[in-house]
C-alpha cells in the first residue's frame, strides 16, 4: 500500500534597496520685518513678508560665492511705493527694468545693510545687525513693499530681492512717521 505524504512550506523573503545618490538641496529665502512709527514712537503698524530673490540675485549669489569673482558687500534697502494691489513681481526684474516704483519720501538714500554673523545651524541665518531705519518726509505716502540691492541710488546695480505688502496691502505713511526695516535671509540644506 501506498502512502502519500504532502508536505507545505512557505517562503518569505524580504530586500531593500538603499539609496545611494541621496538627493542634496539648498533653498533660500528672505523676510523684510517692517515697524512704522509714529512722529511720537508709537507703533502704527507693522508686517513680516516673505520676498521674491529675483534671476539677478540669484545669479549673482553663484557668481560671488562659487565663481570666485571681485565682490564688495555693499546692501541696501528701498521702498516701494503703491497701490500694491496693481504691481506684479517678477524674477525677471532689475533695478532697471521693474513693473514698481520706488518710494522716496523719506530723509537720505536707499539705507545701508550691516549684515551680523550667520548662524552655524540648518537653516543658516542672517540679518542686519540693526534695522535700517526710514524717517518719513514731506507728506508721505503709500509704501506698499520693500526691496534690497547694491546700490545706496539708480538703477545701476544688482536687485537682489523684492517684497509686496500682504493683507492688508499698502499702508499709509506720513511726516515724522519712521519705518524701521530688518531683513532676514536664510539658506536651508535638505
Amino acid at each position: 500500500m501506498l502512502i502519500a505524504k504532502s508536505t507545505a512550506a512557505d517562503n518569505v523573503s524580504a530586500g531593500m534597496v538603499a539609496n545611494t545618490n541621496a538627493p542634496e538641496a539648498a533653498r533660500a529665502g528672505g523676510v523684510f520685518h517692517v515697524q512704522c512709527f509714529d512722529k511720537d514712537g508709537n507703533l502704527k503698524w507693522e508686517t513680516s513678508e516673505h520676498n521674491l530673490v529675483v534671476n539677478e540675485g540669484l545669479q549673482d549669489m553663484n557668481t560671488q560665492y562659487l565663481k570666485g569673482a571681485a565682490y564688495t558687500a555693499a546692501w541696501y534697502l528701498g521702498l516701494i511705493t503703491g497701490p500694491g494691489v496693481a504691481l506684479t513681481y517678477s524674477g525677471g526684474d532689475t533695478l532697471a527694468a521693474k513693473s514698481w516704483t520706488e518710494f522716496t519720501d523719506y530723509s537720505g538714500a536707499r539705507k545701508a545693510l550691516t549684515f551680523g554673523t550667520a548662524t552655524t545651524a540648518n537653516p543658516s541665518v542672517i540679518s542686519n545687525s540693526s534695522p535700517a531705519s526710514f524717517t518719513i518726509t514731506g507728506a508721505g505716502g503709500v509704501v506698499a513693499g520693500a526691496f534690497m540691492c547694491s546700490v545706496s541710488s539708480g538703477t545701476s546695480g544688482v536687485l537682489f530681492s523684492e517684497s509686496n505688502f500682504q493683507s492688508p496691502g499698502d499702508r499709509t505713511v506720513t511726516a515724522g512717521d519712521v519705518l524701521n526695516v530688518t531683513y532676514t535671509f536664510s539658506l536651508t540644506g535638505s
